[in-house]
């Protein structure tokens, strides 16, 4: 899973998505009306700003019907907190971290310094959102973003994101072959495309913001945790002060629990 998203969302952040610009390219739940859809979507992204590589990137995709199915069955997050971490591999994720941590403590070492966030917490993050990088997604991540823009479920939170996606194909920073997680997520860390845009860092100074690079996808995660609060040297665990942070990155309850526990122990 990824930052914050509506499915779990608190009635304060859904209602902030009101805030969102406007569209006016109903929404479907079968894929029936897509292609009329992307269409009057394409015309509305030009008339908010979005050039001619992004349009073309809408116009190309395709209803992506393996997310709607990924988005209708989540059922790991309704597991109890030993079910969830037995099923996504805690143990595993904390044995692999420590190693990475021991390879390369300097590295985390930095992150530290400039964003006050722990290396355990953007360890257990790696580890538990793409395995370390072993399997960042096999999904077309405009076409993911597109369809659940399209989804009538959550259609105004996910076209944010769509929008925030055609933006960074006009600028270069994002193929629109580009491939993620089902729901549209990219990189190592797996952001959704708005958290891109918005918490993104070039972190190995080579001028672009690639979250498939792990330099850039540590230091865009760090960033993250910062600008939502994150304060430098507090506690993470639960009813402490920067859970509250961990909370920001994803809303399901067993995976913040799971985050925090799992970063105690990488760090220990």
């Amino acid at each position: 899973m990824t930052p914050i998203s509506c499915f779990f969302a608190t009635t304060t952040f859904c209602a902030a998505l009101a805030a969102l610009p406007a569209f006016g390219a109903s929404c479907g739940n079968t894929a029936a009306g897509f292609d009329a859809w992307k269409s009057q979507m394409t015309k509305e992204a030009a008339a908010k700003g979005i050039g001619a590589r992004g349009q073309a990137a809408l116009m190309g995709t395709s209803y992506a019907k393996r997310t709607i199915a990924a988005d209708r069955n989540q059922k790991s997050f309704k597991y109890s907190l030993d079910k969830f971490m037995q099923v996504r591999g805690a143990p595993t994720i904390v044995a692999q971290g420590r190693k990475r941590l021991a390879r390369n403590p300097d590295f985390y070492a930095a992150l530290e310094r400039r964003f006050g966030v722990p290396s355990g917490v953007l360890i257990a993050i790696h580890g538990m959102e793409t395995a370390f990088g072993g399997f960042m997604g096999d999904s077309n991540v405009i076409s993911a973003t597109a369809t659940l823009a399209y989804d009538c479920r959550r259609s105004e939170f996910f076209t944010g994101h769509l929008i925030s996606g055609l933006k960074l194909v006009d600028s270069g920073a994002l193929s629109p072959k580009s491939v993620g997680a089902k729901h549209g997520e990219w990189g190592h860390t797996q952001f959704l495309l708005g958290n891109v845009l918005r918490y993104g860092i070039d972190g190995n100074g080579d001028g672009k913001t690639d979250l498939t690079n792990i330099t850039d996808a540590m230091a865009s995660t760090a960033n993250f945790l910062r600008q939502k609060g994150w304060t430098p040297g507090q506690g993470y665990q639960q009813g402490q002060p920067n859970f509250k942070v961990i909370q920001q990155w994803n809303a399901a309850g067993v995976y913040q629990k799971a985050i925090a526990i799992m970063a105690a122990q990488i760090d220990s």
